[in-house]
C-alpha cells in the first residue's frame, strides 16, 4: 500500500514562498498522475495542481495560476508544490494525493490514495 507524506508547510508572511514535498512510499508512484488539494476550516477540500505521470503536463486551479508550481521526481517518488506570492487567502491544510488516472483531473473523487495533510499560515 502506497504510503504519502506531506512536508514543508509553515508560516509565512504574505508576498513569501514555500515549497512542499510529498514522499511515496512503494513501487506505483510514477504509475499515475499526483495532485495537490486544499482545505480552509468549514470548507471543502478543493485541488490545487495536478501533474501527469511523466511530468510534463500540468494543471492548476485559477487561484493559484502564474504562483504555484507543481513538479515531480519519480527517481525520488517525490512530487513538490512552489508556492509563491503567497496571499492569506492562501492559508489552508495542504493534501497530496495519488490519483486512480494517469492524467490529474480536478475531482477529489478521482483520488485514492492520501497524505496527512501539512499546515500552511500566510499572515497578513
Amino acid at each position: 500500500q502506497v504510503q504519502l507524506a506531506e512536508s514543508g508547510g509553515g508560516l509565512v508572511q504574505a508576498g513569501g514562498s514555500l515549497r512542499l514535498s510529498c514522499a511515496a512510499s512503494g513501487r506505483t508512484f510514477s504509475s499515475y498522475a499526483m495532485g495537490w488539494f486544499r482545505q480552509a476550516p468549514g470548507k471543502e477540500r478543493l485541488f490545487v495542481a495536478g501533474i501527469n505521470v511523466s511530468g510534463d503536463m500540468t494543471y492548476y486551479a485559477d487561484s493559484v495560476k502564474g504562483r504555484f508550481t507543481i513538479s515531480r521526481d519519480n527517481a525520488k517518488n517525490t512530487v513538490y508544490l512552489q508556492m509563491n506570492s503567497l496571499k492569506p487567502e492562501d492559508t489552508a491544510v495542504y493534501y497530496c494525493a495519488q490519483s486512480i488516472l494517469r492524467i490529474p483531473t480536478t475531482y477529489v473523487i478521482s483520488y485514492n490514495i492520501w497524505g496527512q495533510g501539512t499546515q500552511v499560515t500566510v499572515s497578513s
